[in-house]
């Protein structure tokens, strides 16, 4: 069962201090809070972290803020927790009939529905904590997030494109950073979520990869199963549309050589994993995968590098 120390989920790495360091009576809810699985909060926090960088730039900042970029940390653990426990919710009978996810804390009864609803609760309380940190406008636009958020576990069920849902929900950052600087939004901070949304898109049909023959049967629906062998034309066109929107918000927001760089740098790490995606290969999809926070890094590096250089340097 979940609860066995040491037992874990197979998409967790191995090794991980969850399975074999926590106390076995938290395992269950480390796991629902995916804290065995950090890839997951670092794709929340790193739209974020992004826009924070782009709108340091544009103010003539010398760094994006670190009070910021230890609030959207703090933010993306506890909603990425929140957002995972409320799916594990709504799909705990999916998940039973899904080889990687039939092992989960409410699907397997490590924890009842009742007990996640209030770790659920929990989770969403320090979230809330974080968002009202900031500027109304902010706080007004982080409220919205919700909306794709409760939608995105029903759309799998009814739509090929759950990952653009996806898209709409973890992106939401990339507009969260510049309200936060701004308090409003500009047509950078809308072409980086434009982009976030489909690098989310790419990344996750990679990820649907992994579930290709058990969802088919269980009738769970993604644009991994929709394009099949098409799959990497699939992600590069993703790929490509989320460096193309990258371009144009660096572009409109007049910063320096070195954000084209960062975005360079990102381009072509998402043409590296364009020409290693197979779409018989689940193991290999999960190493991809994976590799998105070193791609959303080196972004950010670029960003917060053209922020320091155009500061300090005149």
């Amino acid at each position: 069962m979940d609860s066995t120390k040491g037992v874990g989920v197979p998409d967790a790495k191995q090794g991980n201090w969850v399975d074999h360091r926590a106390p076995s009576w938290v395992q269950p809810y480390l796991r629902l809070a995916r804290i065995d699985r950090p890839i997951g909060w670092w794709l929340l926090v790193l739209p974020c972290w992004w826009s924070t960088a782009l709108a340091a730039d544009v103010a003539g900042r010398p760094y994006p803020s670190p009070i910021l970029l230890l609030l959207f940390l703090i933010g993306s653990v506890a909603m990425r927790g929140a957002g995972s426990t409320y799916n594990d919710i709504v799909d705990r009978d999916l998940d039973r009939l899904v080889e990687r996810t039939r092992n989960r804390p409410v699907a397997s009864g490590a924890v009842g529905v009742k007990s996640a609803l209030l770790f659920c609760g929990l989770q969403c309380l320090i979230g809330l904590g974080v968002l009202l940190s900031f500027n109304w406008f902010a706080v007004v636009l982080g409220f919205c997030a919700m909306l794709p958020v409760l939608a995105y576990p029903f759309m799998k069920r009814i739509t090929s494109w759950p990952q653009a849902v996806l898209g709409l929900a973890f992106s939401w950052g990339a507009l969260m950073g510049w309200a936060a600087e701004f308090s409003g939004l500009g047509m950078p901070a809308l072409l980086l979520y434009g982009s976030a949304i489909f690098w989310t898109m790419g990344y996750d049909t990679v990820y649907a990869i992994q579930d290709l023959e058990d969802d088919a049967i269980a009738g769970i629906r993604s644009t991994a199963l929709l394009f099949g062998r098409r799959t990497k034309m699939a992600v590069a066109a993703f790929y490509g549309a989320a460096a193309l929107l990258m371009v144009l918000a660096v572009h409109l927001a007049s910063v320096g050589p070195f954000a084209y760089l960062g975005v360079g740098l990102f381009a072509a790490h998402l043409f590296w994993q364009v020409m290693r995606v197979d779409h018989m290969d689940g193991v290999g999809a999960l190493a991809i995968f994976r590799s998105n926070r070193n791609a959303g890094l080196i972004l950010f590096g670029g960003l917060a590098l053209d922020a320091a250089v155009r500061h300090f340097g005149g």
